[in-house]
């Protein structure tokens, strides 16, 4: 699967300017002008691509996109699919393009060399999948530590055979057995991988799985001379230069299966080695940027799925040499910050001290927004958040906020989130608003949340009911009266003994460096006193 390669930025680009002229996104109108396929598809792998392309089909059928048209989608379709084995898939779009047209002759041989190279590269490594297969086989050689590249020799492996595996794994990629593909690169890197010794009753693991650190850990710390490779890393000692675009793959084979929390592994796995290729100075400052650039892209798929995923999203997101990445190479990403430090506020907030916590609150949003000032991007989601925070404009967030669920569900990876987004929204809105009011009309309220009247009672009823909110509701007044905003006795304490620690240590230093002036003053004196009498 795909490497950040010289050839592979380069095809990556003229996909992308393809993807430009079908869309005609410079002439689109209404909600095309928002559609970011486009921008993020320099940095996606072209297998990557397939799920965008058929969200957008079916916004153009149920008529969201107009100016776009299902046979320029199908043409991009096939134009992603040249390069690729996928032959059959191409040989239906192609139909599909071409009004029923014959398939040309090209296509059959090529179908005719996809089903031969396959044949030819299962022959080259026949022995080693027989040995995968053979469960049995394989447990005795983990169990003598010889499940390894040297290893493997002995039962008539040869490194070139193992490299004709890796080949066949990226051939089954490349024709669209993404599971096959996960399951051979999985097999591929424990080949390279240093786990803990298989223990009595471990007999299922392979090895491969990062979480069994926790499980092994007693273990390990009975045997310090036991060497292990990084959990984080599928247990490899260090990652290569060869072994990055494996992990590549393996993250990439993760993602089109669908397997989020495998993917999550991947993902972490890809970083760490990037990083330690950085830090040795194997990978240059520019292909870094670019490959963290595509790790900031290929992690959407995965923040946006697994549980708990926004979090994380965002320290990456903020983390310095990813935030470079966005600010440089991809601003567009802002929408996705800026989408998920809205959802997973409140969540972050109330984590951090078990109830909400205005200084994470405003940190989180200090740090958004600074984001925000060194992108030149903007969108109804980037600019609802600069009405609320920086020109606190109520009247334009409004406009902004109505406009966000039109973006949202054409969004690939934020439709799911529309719902849950707009909630969030209104409820930064009421935060902004409350700062400033003591007592607010419900029906001005109802403006400043894009709702009507009675909705918008109903919503600040459930606020209060759910404990999120310090208010009552003025029936006579049609009105919302805001509670005192006080601390408790308990946040009033943490607040005045948060610093404790750092407060009595620098007390203790200053103190001890005024008793240590006053010895030297007075050891001074002392000495000056006895050279004036003996003199």
């Amino acid at each position: 699967p795909s490497t950040t390669t010289a050839a592979a930025a380069a095809a990556a680009q003229q996909l992308h300017n393809n993807l430009y002229l079908f869309y005609n996104i410079m002439s689109a109108g209404g909600i095309e002008q928002w559609d970011l396929t486009s921008n993020v598809s320099p940095f996606l792998d072209r297998h990557m691509m397939f799920p965008l392309l058929e969200y957008l089909d079916s916004l153009i059928n149920n008529g969201t996109m107009t100016s776009y048209s299902s046979k320029d989608v199908a043409a991009a379709r096939l134009s992603l699919l040249r390069p690729t084995h996928m032959v059959d898939y191409a040989s239906d779009i192609y139909k599909q393009v071409h009004d029923g047209e014959a398939i040309p002759k090209e296509m059959e041989d090529q179908k005719s060399k996809v089903y031969s190279d396959l044949e030819d590269l299962r022959k080259g490594c026949k022995v080693l999948e027989d040995l995968v297969q053979n469960q049995e086989e394989r447990t005795k050689l983990t169990a003598a530590g010889q499940w390894n590249v040297a290893g493997l020799e002995s039962a008539s492996v040869t490194p070139a055979m193992i490299e004709t595996y890796r080949q066949l794994a990226k051939y089954n990629f490349e024709c669209g057995d993404y599971k096959a593909a996960r399951d051979m690169l999985e097999t591929y890197i424990s080949l390279f991988a240093n786990p803990p010794a298989v223990k009595s009753g471990d007999d299922d693991d392979d090895g491969m799985n990062p979480n069994a650190a926790a499980n092994n850990n007693n273990n390990n710390n009975n045997n310090d001379k036991e060497t292990v490779g990084n959990p984080v890393i599928y247990y490899l000692d260090a990652v290569t230069m060869d072994l990055l675009p494996v992990l590549w793959g393996k993250l990439a084979a993760e993602v089109l299966v669908e397997d989020w929390e495998a993917a999550r592994v991947a993902l972490a796995a890809v970083q760490t080695g990037l990083e330690s290729l950085v830090a040795s100075k194997q990978v240059s400052a520019l292909d870094a940027l670019q490959q963290r650039t595509w790790l900031l892209h290929w992690s959407l798929f995965v923040y946006w799925n697994a549980q708990g995923g926004l979090e994380n999203m965002v320290d990456l997101f903020h983390s310095e040499r990813y935030k470079q990445a966005i600010t440089t190479n991809a601003p567009h990403l802002l929408r996705y910050l800026t989408a998920a430090v809205l959802l997973c506020k409140r969540r972050i907030t109330k984590k951090a001290a078990g109830v909400a916590n205005n200084k994470e609150d405003r940190r989180l949003m200090k740090n958004l927004i600074g984001v925000m000032g060194d992108c030149e991007y903007t969108d109804p989601i980037v600019e609802f958040v600069n009405c609320l925070c920086v020109k606190f404009d109520f009247d334009m967030a409004q406009t902004k906020l109505a406009e966000c669920e039109a973006v949202l569900r054409a969004d690939f990876f934020l439709c799911k989130q529309t719902a849950l987004f707009m909630e969030e929204a209104r409820v930064f809105v009421f935060e902004n608003y409350c700062r400033i009011h003591n007592k607010i009309d419900l029906a001005a309220l109802g403006e400043k949340l894009a709702m009507d009247q009675d909705a918008a009672e109903r919503w600040i009823v459930d606020l209060i009911r759910n404990a999120d909110l310090d208010a009552k509701i003025d029936s006579e007044q049609r009105c919302v009266v805001m509670g005192a905003n006080t601390q408790s006795i308990y946040e009033q304490v943490m607040d005045r003994t948060r610093d404790l620690n750092v407060r009595s240590a620098t007390l203790a230093q200053n103190l001890s460096n005024v008793l240590n002036d006053a010895r030297k003053e007075k050891s001074k004196k002392e000495k000056a006193a006895k050279d004036a009498s003996e003199y």
